[in-house]
């Protein structure tokens, strides 16, 4: 099987969705350990992609996820619009000129997001941080697609895999950003940035799946 250009449309909008829901939940999260406004910074960065995309839905994919970066960069504040709108750059660079992603197209779209992420916020896993759900999220769904699953199984995996990463970052010591000048006391929560990645793949895996 093949993800469509209507299914990544879908999955954007569906994130517009999922972080109205999830911005007090993210906002509270963040309210522990950063400045307090990761959710409100999410939903008002996906609404105004919602606006976009009304625009540019004849695009391909590619130009799609180039305008989602741009939105994020420029109407997402703190860390979370140059993360997040990074990863959607270097996503859409991978796709360049593909009219649906096979399960390859999607592994290079994850790992090139997973890029640009780490090469701009320059963390690693244990960081406490985004990193520590995308990046197993991406190893978890590359072994799949290697070992012959298709993308839906290989995206499960994935989200499994993110799921656990975040919840990983409860016990951990964030060693970058706003949460690393609270030192041990980051240690106990949750990191807002790797719940709403791990929100992010889950939103992917249920359009991909329907």
């Amino acid at each position: 099987m093949t993800v469509t250009k209507e299914q990544i449309t879908k999955w954007l909008d569906a994130l517009t969705t999922t972080y109205e829901e999830k911005k007090d939940y993210l906002t509270e999260l963040d309210a522990a350990i950063g400045d307090a406004d990761h959710g409100i910074n999410m939903n008002r960065g996906f609404q105004k992609v919602k606006q976009q995309l009304a625009n540019i839905g004849d695009k391909d994919i590619e130009s799609i996820l180039k305008t989602v970066s741009m939105t994020l960069i420029s109407s997402v504040g703190g860390a979370s619009g140059p993360l997040y709108g990074t990863f959607f750059l270097r996503a859409s660079m991978a796709v360049k000129g593909k009219p649906e992603l096979t399960a390859e197209d999607m592994a290079a779209l994850l790992q090139s997001g997973l890029d640009g992420v780490v090469q701009r916020g320059k963390a690693k896993l244990g960081d406490k941080t985004i990193v520590d759900a995308i990046a197993p999220a991406v190893d978890a769904f590359k072994q799949a697609i290697a070992a012959g699953s298709t993308t839906v199984e290989g995206l499960k995996n994935a989200v499994a895999a993110a799921e656990e990463g975040m919840i990983n970052t409860i016990p951990m010591v964030a060693k970058k950003g706003r949460a690393s000048y609270l030192g041990e006391r980051s240690a106990g929560h949750q990191d807002p940035g790797a719940t709403s990645s791990y929100l992010m793949l889950k939103a992917l895996l249920d359009i991909v799946a329907k």
